[in-house]
């Protein structure tokens, strides 16, 4: 009933307001509902869209996934490599006339620190934070490291948005309500409707960079007046949409609906992502029973990643099996201490189970159908658990409220235990952007809060190596991953993109993002 009044609410928004659409428009269905504006709070892919539409980062990655200015004009490296200068980009304003300025920059990076894995590492190794003048800061570190760059222009986490200063001296904890950034769109408050609507208008202002658009890099110039978010969960409504013109432009079509969309001349289909999703298997580890590693073990040794891919895709040109935790295809790919997961089987893991101490407690597992591979993947996890011996509950609800319930509370008192989900190849390909497979003892990593200090200093060790060593130190911390099971891998999957043929300047990036396109 829920679901159908959003969706209600949804057609009403955009059936009731031609006023709006006299400028010109990009209409699109995103994968997700947008609940929170606050970058620095969420890790969704649907907030880090949000952001990279309304604010900027200091560096980003190319289309290639090479580290390139954004906000800052240009950064500088010390030969002793302890300190980065970097100048911001001259002329760049916030969305209310102000200037970027160098203290708007560090506040911001100091606040996303505080709650960002790779953040919280790079302010660890910070000696000192310098503000020259309005148009230049330093950081000066205590010993050299290789990951500064990749760092402050990773699709990580949590994306190092800058705000202005007085926002980012909110409390990290605390939701920013006014999204100003300096980005080259605006959002538009007054047509927030979350569940059903998002906008956002060109920054008439914005001053774009000379070089060529590249990824998330180089110039960013927005060609229309609008872009539109209609929220429409039902994917055979959205592509009923694409295919009548109603929107132009679907982010992450569900599969079964390409032969749909193939019969229109007028809608194009491609791969913008340059890594593929990559799915896993999450457990919450600081309650019973996957605070117990034997347990979480069992998941590992039950699912079949290609039952899984085919629930959750369908199509064997769209997935691919892989025991890596850093994605096959890339260059960390590795499949040490996978040995043991290679061949799953329900037999092995109800044996598993019987010595592992579990105690019969009931297993939560939250699911959706709002993103079909989610929902195709907790129907295998349920009836694989209840097969092996869990006493298990699946509860599906709406992706929104799905991730209000990920909290550290007992699953008895409304929380969780497992769930399914998938996250792109860009976060997931390295050991620092991996934000699922930290295991940091702070509990300020994901969902799942794992902990285990040797697994961090096989990491710190990962990251300290060069040359020969390098290979060695990643296969080590790959099987300490795998042994401790901090998360089962679920295959990955290249997820189609749909726009009707009207849109021109559709390019890949690590983000879906809508500047430089235009709409004949």
């Amino acid at each position: 009933m829920l679901r159908g009044a959003i969706f209600a609410g949804a057609l009403a928004l955009f059936a009731f307001a031609p006023d709006a659409y006299a400028q010109t428009t990009i209409k699109v269905v995103p994968h997700a509902d947008l609940r929170v504006l606050d970058p620095h709070l969420a890790t969704p892919l649907i907030t880090k869209m949000h952001g990279a539409a309304v604010y900027e980062t200091l560096l980003a990655w190319d289309s290639k996934l090479n580290i390139k200015p954004v906000a800052a004009q240009s950064y500088s490296v010390s030969p002793d490599r302890l300190t980065y200068t970097f100048t911001m980009r001259p002329g760049a304003k916030f969305h209310d006339g102000t200037p970027v300025r160098a203290q708007d920059a560090l506040a911001s990076l100091k606040r996303w620190m505080a709650r960002d894995s790779l953040g919280r590492r790079l302010n660890g190794l910070v000696a000192a934070y310098e503000v020259e003048n309005d148009q230049t800061f330093r950081l000066k570190l205590k010993e050299p490291d290789s990951f500064v760059e990749f760092t402050l222009g990773a699709t990580g986490a949590l994306l190092p948005q800058i705000m202005r200063e007085k926002e980012a001296m909110t409390d990290p904890s605390t939701a920013v309500t006014e999204i100003v950034g300096s980005g080259p769109f605006k959002f538009v408050k007054d047509e927030y409707v979350p569940g059903a609507k998002v906008v956002y208008v060109k920054n008439a202002d914005y001053v774009p960079r000379t070089e060529a658009p590249d990824g998330l890099t180089g110039a960013r110039i927005v060609k229309v007046d609008r872009v539109e978010w209609t929220i429409i969960p039902d994917p055979a409504t959205a592509a009923a949409a694409l295919t009548k013109g109603e929107v132009d432009y679907w982010d992450t079509v569900a599969l079964d609906q390409l032969p749909v969309l193939a019969k229109s001349k007028d809608v194009v289909t491609g791969k913008l992502v340059p890594l593929p999703y990559v799915a896993n298997i999450r457990m919450n580890q600081i309650q019973p029973p996957f605070d117990n590693v034997k347990v979480r073990q069992v998941v590992a040794a039950l699912l079949d990643q290609t039952e899984l891919m085919q629930a959750a895709v369908g199509d064997p040109n769209w997935y691919a099996t892989c025991l890596s935790f850093f994605v096959c295809g890339s260059p960390n790919a590795t499949l040490a201490g996978s040995e043991p997961y290679a061949r799953p089987s329900v037999a092995k893991a109800k044996e598993m189970l019987a010595a592992s101490g579990y105690k019969g407690e009931k297993v939560v597992i939250l699911g959706t159908k709002e993103l079909a591979p989610i929902g195709g993947m907790v129907e295998v996890l349920n009836q694989r658990m209840k097969e092996a011996g869990f006493n298990v509950e699946l509860r599906m609800m709406a992706w929104g409220v799905l991730t209000t319930l990920i909290n550290k509370h007992p699953p008895e008192a409304g929380s969780w235990n497992i769930f399914a989900t998938y996250s792109t190849g860009g976060v997931m390909h390295h050991p620092l952007t991996n934000i699922f497979a930290d295991m940091d003892c702070n509990a300020k990593n994901v969902a799942g809060w794992p902990c285990d200090q040797e697994q961090m200093k096989l990491k710190a060790a990962y990251l300290k190596a060069s040359g020969d060593a390098q290979k060695p130190a990643l296969d080590a911390l790959h099987r300490r991953i795998w042994d401790q099971v901090v998360y089962v891998p679920g295959g990955q999957f290249d997820a189609p993109f749909a726009w009707r043929s009207n849109l021109d300047g559709v390019a890949p990036a690590a983000l879906p993002v809508f500047w430089n396109i235009s709409k004949k």
